[in-house]
This record gives structure tokens, sequence and C-alpha cells, in this order.
């Protein structure tokens, strides 16, 4: 991950501990913990990878879980260490550190681990190869993780509300049916990133020595819903609580899981724990 991408970490602590507070992303909130309430072990050490301000490893950690946090922004990682000492919680620890070399962590040291965010951001396939080696190497025989990719096949439909105009030129949305790379600041509120395809993604991860057991479109049936989603919130609460749930219910669905933003991928390590 370039320098870029950590800058641009480092100045967006707020919003970016704010963003799972908005209406489409309170879903990718909620369908994540769904998969860590159904796959992850009920107890144990967990790695939080690209834990960014803190908000999964504080749901983590209120789940009785002993819990490390690993980012690349030291701005990030100060503002989760923060929140959780508000809320009465410790960590086991907090390291800055890029994915593809967490030597920080101890080698079959995790009963499971949440791998939210580096894959956003390694632009090389070599690299993403680093980072899920890296993965495997920390997690213990049978450890089971969630792993986040961005997935063209949904943010094509998402384009349409937030990136508009690159659509003025057909190569490009023709291009969105595969792998992307954005550099610079083609997209003008995000920063350096890889987007990938479910079949792409699932076949790094297997590559990798990790069984998939399951994925799931984090946004389920709401993907690309945003303003609609944001108008419903205030309008109709009710209806709008009972989308977040059932989204997240049914977000391992074959009919959604491919054609959401958020691709979550589980896996586990090969072997008993």
């Amino acid at each position: 991950m370039s320098q870029v991408v950590r800058e641009f970490y480092n100045s967006q602590v707020e919003s970016e501990w704010q963003r799972l507070e908005t209406p489409l992303c309170d879903i990718e909130f909620a369908s994540t913990l769904r998969l860590v309430d159904r796959y992850f072990p009920q107890h144990g050490q967990v790695a939080d990878v690209g834990s960014g301000p803190g908000r999964y490893a504080l749901e983590l950690l209120r789940r009785g879980y002993t819990v490390t946090l690993f980012d690349l922004s030291k701005e990030e990682l100060l503002f989760a260490q923060r929140q959780i000492e508000k809320a009465g919680l410790c960590a086991e620890q907090l390291i800055q550190g890029d994915a593809r070399d967490m030597s920080g962590l101890a080698t079959g040291a995790f009963e499971a681990a949440l791998l939210m965010g580096p894959m956003y951001h390694v632009i090389e396939a070599t690299g993403r190869e680093k980072v899920l080696r890296e993965l495997w190497r920390i997690l213990k025989p049978g450890g089971t993780t969630i792993i986040a990719y961005l997935n063209s096949w949904g943010l094509i439909r998402t384009g349409v509300v937030d990136f508009p105009n690159l659509y003025r030129d057909p190569a490009f949305l023709r291009s969105m049916l595969d792998e992307h790379i954005f550099k610079g600041r083609e997209l003008s509120s995000f920063t350096e990133c890889y987007w990938s395809t479910p079949e792409v993604a699932l076949s790094e991860v297997e590559k990798a020595g990790l069984d998939i057991v399951s994925y799931a479109g984090a946004e389920g049936f709401a993907g690309g819903m945003q303003p609609l989603l944001a108008r419903l919130a205030v309008d109709d609460p009710e209806a709008y609580a009972n989308v977040v749930q059932v989204a997240a219910e049914t977000c391992e669905l074959r009919q959604y899981r491919d054609s959401t933003d958020h691709l979550h991928i589980v896996a586990r390590k090969k072997g008993m724990s």
C-alpha cells in the first residue's frame, strides 16, 4: 500500500468512524457482524487487520474476544485506542504496519482474523498474495477469517450515483465487468484502490491455502440503493430497520452475493484447531 493510501486514512479518521453509521454502510456493518457470529469461534484471539478506527474491534471486544488491531494508519489506531478506552475495554495490542508484512503478529497465534480493507488498496496481485500468505501464517490451524474485497460487479451499479462522470466513456463502463485499478484522484472521494470480481477474489483466497467456507455480498439486496435508503431511514425508520435486518440475514444468498459493493469471503486455514 502506498504512502498516498496512508495519508488518505490519516486524514479521514472521523469520516471513516462515521461511515458505518450511514444507511447503506449500516447494512454492511450488520452483515459483517452476522458473519462473525455465525462463523467465528465463540472465544479466542482475533486479529483485526485493517482495523481502521476500531468499529469492528469494539464489537469483537464486547463479544469477549481478545483483539489485536493492525492498521496502516497511525491516526486511525490512536483514535481506535481512545474509543476502546472510552468503552471501558482493552485491546491486546495496537500495531501500525503494512498488511503485506505482519511480522509484528506471531505465527499461528489467532483463532480468527478480520481482513477488512487491505485488499482494497494493494493494487498488485503479488502484493495481495503476500497479504494472504501473512494472513495464513498468523492463523492457527482451523482458524477462520473474513476477507473483504471491493467488487466491480456491484460497484458498476453504485457508480450510476457515485461517479456518473466516469460513465461518459463507454469503454470505462464496460471495463467495470472485470478487475479495475484506480490510481491518483480518479475517484474524487476515495484514494488509490483495487476492485476485484468474485471469481478472481475467490481464486486468490484459495491459492493462498485457505478453504472457502462461504461468501457474502455485504449490502445484500440493498446494494446500490444509497439514496433510497437514506430517504427511507428518515421517512420510515421502522421499514428501514427491517431492511437492514433482512439484508444482513440474506447476504449469503447467491442471487445477491455477487452483485454488491463489498464481497466478504469466509475462509478457514486447513487443519484442526
